[in-house]
């Protein structure tokens, strides 16, 4: 091999070791790269090793319930209370993906498969009704609601804990994950796979709201307008709806952000499942 060849072998040689050296580190870099907020915005850990941790609800008389999504009834309800100590409440369950307070008790969905809205009301455990991968769950103070998350034919149910009355407000849904019912009546929900929000209208005729999101997850109604979480592996956002109709990013590089939940105006909790912890998230001083 003449000299003029050897330099150009080693230099070729060179430039595929820097190219696979770079495809390695783009995978790391979307691992690694830290969480960041928009101006105006701030973020803190509020609580960390908390694997496949996904659904949030305070109550105010006890503290944070929160869920861990695993699978085949290995999944878990946690009660943090205000000192930072953690104990399991409701155990034996499949995917808890869903939970929202109701005068007092705790309303849980599971996803993972033909499993009954359950309510537990200080470890009295009752079954609502019968569905099929209940993802999101919501309440307007009346009604519960609940959306299952199946890949062509998910409902989106309403129900009335007065009657037992169930009714299946809009059908056909592909990955239906996040629901909330506002205090002005509205109801929002998420398709995950078309990457859309939309409002529920009663002619059947729902509106869209927000388009071409990565896999949106839940949706939650506040004072400072309509949260939206995407549940992506890498490179998620927490975006927030303003009246005006303007999509805000307000977190970047998070890793399957999951719910958000209003502590006050301005304040609240994000569980991030990538990293196994609950954010802090609020508005800074200088905002």
């Amino acid at each position: 091999m003449g000299r003029g060849l050897k330099q150009w072998w080693w230099k070729g040689l060179g430039l595929f070791v820097l190219l696979v050296l770079a495809i390695g580190a783009y995978p790391a870099w979307r691992h690694l790269h830290p969480v960041s907020a928009a101006d105006g915005w701030a973020y803190k850990v509020f609580a960390d090793k908390i694997p496949m941790v996904s659904a949030l609800a305070m109550d105010e008389r006890v503290g944070l319930y929160l869920s861990q999504e695993f699978t085949s009834q290995r999944g878990k309800i946690l009660l943090r209370k205000p000192n930072g100590e953690m104990s399991e409440v409701l155990t034996g369950l499949s995917k808890p993906d869903g939970l929202v307070m109701f005068n007092g008790s705790l309303i849980v969905g599971q996803e993972g498969g033909a499993l009954p809205l359950l309510l537990d009301q200080s470890g009295n455990v009752q079954k609502l009704f019968d569905a099929d991968s209940i993802e999101g769950v919501a309440t307007d103070g009346r009604l519960l609601y609940a959306i299952e998350d199946r890949k062509q034919d998910g409902r989106l149910f309403s129900y009335d804990p007065q009657t037992a009355e169930v009714k299946v407000l809009r059908e056909g849904l592909v990955q239906g994950e996040g629901i909330a019912a506002c205090t002005d009546g509205a109801i929002y929900y998420t398709e995950k796979t078309h990457g859309l929000v939309k409002r529920w209208n009663p002619d059947g005729n729902d509106s869209v709201v927000a388009s071409g999101l990565n896999a949106p997850g839940y949706v939650e109604c506040s004072s400072d307008g309509l949260w939206i979480t995407e549940d992506a592996t890498h490179g998620a956002r927490l975006l927030l709806l303003g009246a005006d109709g303007k999509l805000l990013t307000v977190l970047t590089h998070l890793r399957s952000a999951q719910t958000i939940i209003e502590l006050e105006t301005g304040h609240y909790l994000l569980s991030e499942q990538g990293r196994g912890r609950i954010l802090d998230v609020f508005r800074s001083p200088s905002a």
